[in-house]
């Protein structure tokens, strides 16, 4: 039959396995990545790997990996939970004003430990942040040279413990009370350190608040009264820094093209460059200003501006008596009622004065939570500083005569030490990568 073909032999045991992949017909090419439909080649090492968890299953962490709770801790520094700069102000003031009640060294060593460590957590990589150690210098600077004052002046604190004989310098009669040379006693010179040292204490503490808060929010925060002043401070503060980078680019610019960049000729080469481009930068601001509309003012009726001219200056001079109320010892008594009036009649003259400027402000930073911890706890440390000055005055003023030793008095060493609240519930701030 011509339908009738031979068959193909059939495959013998020993030539085929019995799991073989099916060889592909002849003249087909095989692709060495086409694989059969459903046949999946496990890859090296597979069989070490764990199984993925089912959709939904959570895999529970290790106890001894999990994080503590950040509910204890101090959050990351944001815009929207930054301290206001007015709390860090108040909080300088109020280790200011302990300073001011007491000339003991260690007390005063102490208060300058708790605003440094504070500094130092809770400060941010803004150049303003960097003035602490220039205020330090320059409370040291204060110290040495009321040291020398006394040493040529002489000291009004009589002493019997003398030092050494410097040459004393004849004046004429109508200078009399003042010498210049003489004794210097032992006594004279331990005065002298413990007025120098509380004068640096004081610098040091303002200088913290100026390395932790923001000058251009503070600017910003302020009343409406004092709209202008705000405005000229911030343009400033802003000048000087531009001045200064220009010094360090024209610097650096002069060494890489191997010139001197130091004597005469070089400050004068430096210096014109520099005076030109702040010139410049001064009429590009006063345009911008004069394009966004500063300087508009409000009408006011007359009786407005006299109650407001009246309630200013004379809150004014209500903080000034009270100030010296306070940091003077016999003045305690009325300095923090004239202080808390003039301070309300301050405010009472700025509200009514912030009539007159017609301006929005952008996202105004908000007293929080934590801006009050941290303006609350300035003021516990001035106000436990002057309930000590009753119970405790020796421990806080040192006497001199005769010489002894000072003490650390145990409270009010701890009343001092909540100062340093700030440093563990205001946010952390961000610090830039080397």
């Amino acid at each position: 039959m011509p339908d009738d073909k031979p068959l193909p032999p059939s495959p013998t045991p020993a030539t085929t396995a019995p799991d073989a992949a099916p060889r592909p017909p002849a003249g087909a090419r095989a692709h060495p990545r086409r694989r059969e439909a459903g046949a999946r080649t496990p890859r090296p090492g597979a069989e070490h790997r764990t199984p993925r968890p089912e959709a939904g299953a959570r895999t529970p962490r290790p106890a001894a990996h999990r994080t503590p709770s950040r509910r204890l801790t101090a959050p990351a520094a944001g815009r929207s939970n930054a301290v206001h700069p007015g709390a860090w102000w108040l909080w300088a003031l109020g280790l200011a004003t302990a300073a001011s009640r007491t000339n003991n060294p260690l007390l005063l060593g102490l208060l300058v430990g708790v605003a440094g460590y504070v500094v130092a957590a809770r400060k941010t990589d803004a150049p303003w942040a960097r003035s602490y150690t220039a205020f330090i210098r320059i409370g040291l600077f204060v110290v040495g040279v009321r040291l020398v004052f006394n040493l040529v002046l002489g000291s009004p604190i009589p002493g019997s413990h003398t030092l050494f004989t410097l040459p004393e310098l004849p004046l004429p009669p109508w200078a009399k009370g003042v010498r210049v040379g003489g004794r210097v006693t032992a006594e004279g010179m331990l005065f002298a350190l413990y007025d120098g040292a509380r004068l640096a204490t004081l610098l040091i503490c303002v200088g913290a608040a100026n390395a932790l808060a923001n000058p251009a929010r503070l600017l910003k925060s302020l009343p409406g009264a004092l709209y202008e002043a705000g405005v000229a401070v911030v343009v400033a503060m802003t000048f000087a820094p531009n001045m200064v980078a220009d010094v360090v680019r024209l610097r650096t610019a002069r060494r890489l093209r191997g010139r001197p960049t130091g004597g005469i000729k070089a400050i004068a080469q430096i210096g014109l460059p520099v005076l030109e481009g702040a010139l410049e930068r001064s009429v590009a601001v006063a345009a911008s200003m004069d394009a966004r509309g500063y300087g508009r003012t409000a009408q006011v009726p007359a009786a407005v501006r006299h109650t407001t001219t009246a309630l200013t200056l004379g809150g004014l001079l209500g903080v000034c008596a009270g100030t010296y109320g306070l940091l003077a010892s016999e003045g305690a008594g009325y300095g923090i009622p004239v202080l808390l009036g003039g301070l309300l009649a301050c405010l009472a003259g700025l509200r009514l004065g912030g009539r007159r400027q017609i301006r929005t402000r952008y996202r105004p930073d908000r007293w929080a939570i934590r801006s009050w911890l941290v303006a609350g706890s300035g003021m516990a440390v001035a106000a436990l500083t002057l309930w000590a000055g009753t119970y405790a005055p020796e421990a806080l003023t040192l006497g001199v005569v005769p010489l002894t030793a000072p003490g650390l008095p145990l409270w009010p060493a701890l009343s001092l030490l909540a100062g340093l609240l700030p440093a563990f519930v205001a946010p952390v701030p961000a610090k830039e990568s080397p």
